[in-house]
């Protein structure tokens, strides 16, 4: 049995599908669930690892297909792997790069892999999935993903068929060539659509090669909230209750919310740091966005009830003077934020699950989080979870 990841499942809230557990790599072990930061070019954009770690980051992200670009495998394989060369001691992830190679213009897929251009410089490329998982075995993150094809949304049932044939066949040619299933995890990747007998096959079919983890993929694509939810509960069903639950590049607050009561453990998405990096920074009471010369000269911290590095130290009128004056410094200063709101909201998620009330935990989120806009020298953006925590002291 591959023993690169375990996972052991702590508490299932009596009323929903939402669970928490602890998933132990070879750097670390997380609490789940857990929001994954995401560095596509090994790094976090904007945000030293040190401050990266203050925000209580666990697992982070890497892309493969990016990095197969530059600085290419042997290069980072050359520098520690990953960890040694984006100075990240904790558990790190890399996708397969079949999203980033599916979205390409002008690539053809065949049964041995994907034909594709660089985006830089218009070399011609032949990626199979050995290359793919070759690339992460030189890369050296704890945990790999199987290359899969990644279709848009709407797909007809046809294709999505043929799509889901395919991603079973290069799963099995993934574990096939993998080389390091003592130190890296190799997870699965369900896809088929929306349609309910391909997303049943697709599980079903890779939940039977006992892989240490599963994902669920083909979300993020232009099938909007609902549908996303309906993608979730079709796959959730038929993955093994004892192995760890991924659902890639999601999302939002409330995407996350409503896939935790789903089912699902680890998510990941770029939505916290680019919308930082454009100044949008999330609070418990609403999205705050911080160019608007409302905030001026407002001296209180982005979000009263934050703990976060940016908040303990920064006022609203500082990180709106570092954004109107283009300063580096108030991409970090709110991606840090942002993150850490992140990790919060899953952390307090996690909490209500080892309560018993995640239901109540969620509502009350919406309720605060939908309710209200900020206005300047508003000190009452609300402690997270504010009104969760007078619930769980009664």
């Amino acid at each position: 049995m591959n023993e690169a990841v375990r996972f052991t499942l702590e508490h299932e809230d009596p009323r929903t599908r939402a669970r928490a557990g602890r998933l132990a790599t070879p750097h670390g072990e997380v609490p789940t669930p857990l929001f994954m930061p995401v560095g596509t070019q090994a790094a976090v954009k904007t945000v030293h690892p040190d401050l990266l770690a203050a925000t209580g980051a666990g697992i982070v992200l890497a892309n493969t297909y990016h990095l197969l670009l530059q600085p290419g495998p042997a290069v980072v394989k050359r520098c520690g792997g990953l960890h040694g060369f984006m100075g990240w001691s904790g558990p790190i992830l890399t996708d397969s790069g079949g999203f980033q190679v599916f979205s390409l213009p002008g690539r053809t897929i065949e049964e041995g892999g994907v034909r594709f251009s660089y985006e830089k410089g218009g070399e011609p490329v032949f990626l199979t999935p050995e290359d793919s998982i070759r690339t992460q075995n030189d890369l050296g993150a704890d945990i790999i993903m199987a290359f899969d094809e990644c279709i848009p949304y709407p797909a007809d049932h046809g294709y999505a068929a043929r799509s889901v044939d395919r991603t079973l066949r290069w799963a099995e040619r993934c574990a096939a060539a993998h080389a390091r299933p003592a130190d890296q995890a190799l997870f699965g990747i369900v896809q088929g659509s929306v349609y309910p007998d391909l997303r049943e096959r697709c599980a079903r079919a890779l939940a039977a090669m006992d892989l240490p983890g599963y994902a669920v993929g083909g979300v993020s694509v232009g099938e909007g909230h609902e549908l996303m939810k309906r993608a979730v509960e079709l796959s959730e069903p038929f993955l093994p209750r004892d192995k760890v639950r991924y659902l890639m590049g999601v999302g939002k607050p409330e995407d996350i919310l409503e896939a935790i009561e789903r089912g699902m453990d680890l998510f990941d998405c770029i939505i916290p740091t680019k919308y930082a990096r454009g100044g949008t920074l999330f609070t418990w009471t609403g999205k705050l966005r911080i160019h608007k010369k409302q905030y001026r000269k407002d001296r209180y911290p982005v979000d009263t009830g934050c703990r976060c590095p940016t908040c303990a130290r920064f006022s609203r009128a500082y990180l709106h003077h570092l954004f109107a004056v283009d300063e580096p410094l108030g991409k970090t200063l709110a991606s840090v934020h942002n993150i850490h709101f992140y990790l919060a909201l899953v952390g307090r998620a996690r909490d209500a699950i080892r309560a018993g009330k995640f239901s109540e935990f969620k509502e009350s989120f919406y309720r605060d989080y939908r309710g209200r806009s900020i206005r300047p020298g508003d000190a009452s953006a609300a402690t997270p979870g504010s009104r969760w925590k007078k619930q769980k002291s009664k």
